[in-house]
């Protein structure tokens, strides 16, 4: 999870479970040892808390604290995911580009009889 704010309302609403048993609210104690399965969208994460760090520290670190249960190969997702492609839009749907804002108001633009 990216914030806790996001993780508690996760186990708040039921969608994780610590050694099989369903956590009903985020002030639940985990010890080294300990398996998370956490229900994600399409996927379901199983984690193995393998220790904790003294504060707070790099990303790389943070994945050194636990083993992920999921091997790659089997039917669920990856947890390392291809980074999602960026949003194209179909030409004549949504806003307007620039340039074709241009071009309509090159269109639209009315001749002035006098000059």
């Amino acid at each position: 999870m990216r914030t806790r704010s996001a993780a508690a309302a996760l186990a708040a609403a039921g969608h994780v479970r610590l050694n099989g048993e369903r956590v009903a609210g985020p002030a639940k104690a985990v010890k080294a040892g300990d398996v998370l399965t956490i229900a994600l969208d399409a996927r379901v994460r199983l984690l193995r808390v393998a220790g904790f760090a003294p504060r707070r520290g790099a990303a790389e670190a943070g994945r050194a604290l636990y083993e992920d249960l999921a091997p790659l190969d089997s039917g669920l997702k990856s947890t390392v995911e291809a980074p999602t492609p960026v949003a194209v839009r179909e030409p004549g749907r949504g806003r307007p580009t620039k340039q074709e804002r241009r071009a309509i108001a090159k269109f639209t633009r009315r001749q002035d009889p006098l000059a």
